[in-house]
């Protein structure tokens, strides 16, 4: 995925009521409940149908490095389902999301003003609407550039401006180089 869109995936899995399974076995047999059968499974993971029969039955039991990435990738995007609606639904109506990022910084403003960007540390609750936002763009398969768009325009008014008590004026804030980010619900 992306930096944005695996740190909101992080944050709604920070939410699941029971840890996703580990064993290869374990993953390969949800799967198959899931897509409701083994040809499905293996056509997703592209390995062979009789490969994902032999995890289910136990008879392979360590998978290649990138088939356990993609095994787990898929199981923990699908996962208890219901908790993640839940927690993207109170982010989005009541919760808000909390974005803790280290980051270059700055802003166009007017002349005068002290705009020069910087390496900040910020750890920052956004309201609800942003929350919304950015899981609607990271659902509609937003870029990762769009979320960081989002992210700006949060930091902007939050940050930035103070909810409109201070620096009405500002224009644009720039979001870049990004050295940390972390989303929690």
């Amino acid at each position: 995925m992306s930096l944005f869109g695996d740190g909101l995936e992080a944050a709604v899995q920070k939410a699941f009521t029971r840890p996703a399974p580990k064993r290869p076995g374990a993953q390969m047999r949800y799967l198959v409940k899931q897509l409701k059968g083994t040809k499905a499974v293996a056509q997703m993971l592209r390995i062979s149908q009789r490969t994902v029969e032999r995890y289910v039955k136990d008879q392979i039991k360590k998978p290649r490095p990138d088939l356990a990435r993609r095994l787990e990738r898929e199981v923990k995007a699908r996962w208890q389902p219901q908790i993640r609606a839940k927690a993207k639904a109170k982010a989005a109506s009541t919760g808000g999301i909390v974005i803790d990022t280290r980051a270059r910084m700055g802003y166009t403003a007017p002349i005068g003003s002290t705009d020069q960007d910087r390496i900040r540390h910020l750890t920052v609750a956004l309201p609800p609407r942003y929350a919304a936002r950015l899981f609607e763009a990271q659902e509609a398969g937003a870029s990762d550039a769009r979320l960081q768009e989002i992210a700006a325009e949060a930091l902007k008014e939050v940050y930035f401006q103070d909810g409109g008590r201070r620096a009405g004026s500002l224009e644009e804030v720039r979001f870049t180089d990004i050295e940390h980010l972390e989303f929690d619900l």
